[in-house]
């Protein structure tokens, strides 16, 4: 069952401080290229209001809201259904709303070579990041085995590899194949219905079977009778793992996806002790290197530590060494079989 506890997904959140949250800056990148009549924001339906409030240029149609949780592949499918009806020969750029890009001019300029990639050959493209550094947190690229490695070539994918143990992560690292998996992903809608058709066929039909709904005022309940039945399925292990038209286009535009606490770490302002208090109410003694991430009403006095996590989440309270990162997950899966998971 679902957690209910009260919690705003990062991407409605100014995280770093600057001014705007994670999904309008988002938006906002995509303008010099993208017309605010062609967005379309997938969300839950708990978050329309919300999405509607912090972008206001979108109209209602044009956030479409999914009823249970079913991860990327459906979500895409969905997206797809919407655009069909609209203009069949898309081009389409999918990307999470909850990503930092700190270098927005090379970013345009990547996105627009990928465009113009997909719509010239049958193509499905991810864009690669190039690592700096072995991170578990992220998944992985293998480029061919005679791609060259420098930024701005678009090559076959040879394998993708999904979040890594540290010591796999400085193999890739260091082998200089390997690129960070960003999430980002440009096709056009033929490309991808194509893919759907072959690798994904049952969640392809249930949206073909109410496409006469799709941009109607039946559109939400018809999305709710099929969406019990789709798989719950990410695009990359549904798709993308399997087909063999898949491309990747490396690229450096100062990308993170603020999933990491070492990457929300990296971006953060630092006091003098080089502590990146991003949150909470907080005094700190003796203290340096830490990343320290509370509620806005939380009030702590932090003495003595230094290379630490101290975060509070799902009122779950996280004390331990950055170097210790990778362990959060078995942390969470260990807290939710001695405890279990509010109903």
């Amino acid at each position: 069952m679902a957690n209910q506890r009260e919690e705003t997904p990062k991407q409605f959140l100014d995280i770093l401080g600057t001014g705007r949250t994670l999904i309008q800056q988002t938006f906002e990148r995509f303008t010099p290229i993208c017309p605010a009549e062609n967005f379309l924001v997938v969300t839950s339906i708990e978050y329309k209001a919300m999405v509607l409030e912090q972008l206001p240029a979108l109209k209602a149609e044009q956030v479409l809201t999914e009823p249970y949780r079913r991860n990327t592949a459906p979500c895409i499918a969905y997206a797809n259904a919407w655009i069909k009806k609209r203009n069949s020969e898309a081009s389409i750029i999918v990307t999470p709303a909850d990503h930092l890009i700190l270098k927005p001019e090379e970013f345009v300029k990547v996105i627009s070579k990928g465009v113009d990639f997909v719509q010239n050959f049958d193509a499905l493209l991810t864009l690669g990041i190039k690592p700096h550094r072995p991170e578990t947190g992220y998944g992985y690229i293998q480029v061919s085995d005679d791609s060259p490695t420098e930024l701005g070539v678009i090559e076959p994918v040879k394998t993708f590899t999904e979040k890594p143990n540290l010591e796999l992560a400085k193999v890739f690292f260091e082998s200089g194949e390997f690129f960070w998996n960003s999430g980002i992903f440009i096709w056009t809608l033929r490309a991808i219905e194509n893919a759907f058709d072959k690798h994904l066929p049952e969640v392809k039909r249930l949206f073909d079977n109410i496409n006469d709904q799709i941009n109607t005022d039946q559109q939400e309940n018809a999305i709710k009778e099929i969406y019990h039945e789709c798989d719950n399925i990410s695009i990359d292990y549904g798709i993308m793992e399997k087909a063999t038209n898949v491309y990747v286009l490396t690229a450096d535009f100062g990308w993170s996806d603020l999933g990491t606490w070492s990457s929300l770490y990296e971006h953060s302002d630092k006091d003098d002790n080089q502590n990146a208090i991003n949150t909470g109410k907080v005094l700190t003694y003796d203290s340096k290197n830490c990343i320290i991430n509370l509620p806005n009403k939380k009030m702590a006095v932090i003495q003595g530590l230094d290379n630490y996590i101290v975060a509070e989440s799902h009122d779950c309270l996280l004390i331990c060494p950055k170097s210790n990162e990778q362990q959060i997950r078995q942390f969470s899966a260990d807290i939710l079989a001695e405890y279990g998971q509010e109903k």
